[in-house]
């Protein structure tokens, strides 16, 4: 039995094959960051943003797509990829910088799909009409949206820079367009309960999302939540506890949403914190072997839509 939607065997089945993504990082920043918005970033973020693992963004977008080809054609004799603009905040260009880093992209041989990452206040209808162009040339395009939390309390603490009113904003807007759309979720953040963790699955569940990708919450030295680390001001759940609180959200998320990563990888350098000091894959397994001793699954408790309250009334 499949406990929860796997990314990878979603993808052979969508495109007949193993399909890879190709990290490109892109010279940009956020709003958060420059004053429109807010100063300082997300009180996680460090200087990298979420491009750790990309080549850097001096690179032209073509020469890291081919650098990055060859190493998975080489290692996993692959042959389709999707392009994935990771790091920061992909939308928040001008609007010709970011049509030609499409075009760039979107113009490198076997490229099966654009996947950009963005903010949910940065999605605007003229952004969406560059992506559907390439929609309409047979590209698959997904936008992964930045949320961490429902909660606008703690989106207010961690210093988002937006609220959830801006997400369900950009969800329609990506809806209506009939792109992908997948949502990031950090589900140990200091503030939130199991309940918020419930309240996560049950938002992303009513408004459709195709792909989750969670996170454990990382602390790197030198940003602001490091700083409150160092002070005593952070208390942070138990490796159990975040396991338990996975089990919770997939058994609340609806059976359809396809699960792109049960816990992230925090970037190298110097850390206070990341993981409980355990391997990436070894929560994994944690996660996996806890869905199958409790015999639960993802959608177990997705019985809350269509008027929940009216049913007994039909039957």
């Amino acid at each position: 039995m499949e406990r929860y939607r796997n990314y990878s065997r979603h993808l052979q089945a969508k495109f007949g094959e193993k399909v890879y993504k190709l990290p490109v990082n892109l010279p940009g920043t956020c709003p958060n960051r420059d004053g429109t918005v807010g100063r300082g970033g997300c009180i996680f973020c460090d200087e990298a943003g979420a491009g750790f693992e990309c080549l850097p963004s001096s690179l032209a977008v073509e020469d890291q797509i081919k650098t990055n080809q060859a190493f998975f054609r080489r290692r996993f004799n692959a042959h389709k990829f999707i392009v994935y603009f990771q790091a920061f905040t992909n939308t928040y260009l001008p609007l010709e910088m970011f049509r030609n880093y499409m075009e760039a992209a979107a113009r490198q041989p076997d490229i099966v799909g654009l996947s950009i990452s963005t903010r949910p206040d940065c999605i605007n209808e003229a952004y969406l009409d560059v992506l559907s162009h390439w929609q309409e040339q047979g590209l698959n395009i997904n936008v992964e949206l930045g949320l961490q939390t429902v909660n606008y309390h703690t989106l207010r603490e961690i210093n988002r820079g937006h609220t959830l009113a801006e997400y369900i904003d950009a969800v329609w807007r990506l809806k209506r367009r009939g792109f992908e759309v997948c949502t990031h979720i950090i589900l140990n953040l200091p503030g939130d309960d199991l309940v918020d963790v419930i309240e996560n699955a049950k938002i992303l569940s009513a408004l459709e999302i195709d792909y989750v990708k969670l996170h454990s919450l990382y602390i790197v030295k030198e940003t602001e939540l490091g700083r409150r680390f160092e002070r005593g001001e952070v208390n942070l759940i138990s490796l159990p506890d975040y396991v338990d609180r996975v089990v919770a959200f997939l058994e609340y998320l609806r059976p359809e949403t396809v699960i792109q990563r049960l816990v992230g990888k925090g970037p190298q350098g110097e850390m206070y914190f990341c993981n409980w000091n355990t391997s990436w894959w070894k929560i994994k397994q944690m996660i996996e072997e806890r869905l199958e001793t409790l015999d639960t699954w993802q959608g177990k408790k997705c019985d809350y839509l269509n008027g929940k309250a009216v049913r007994r009334l039909l039957d």
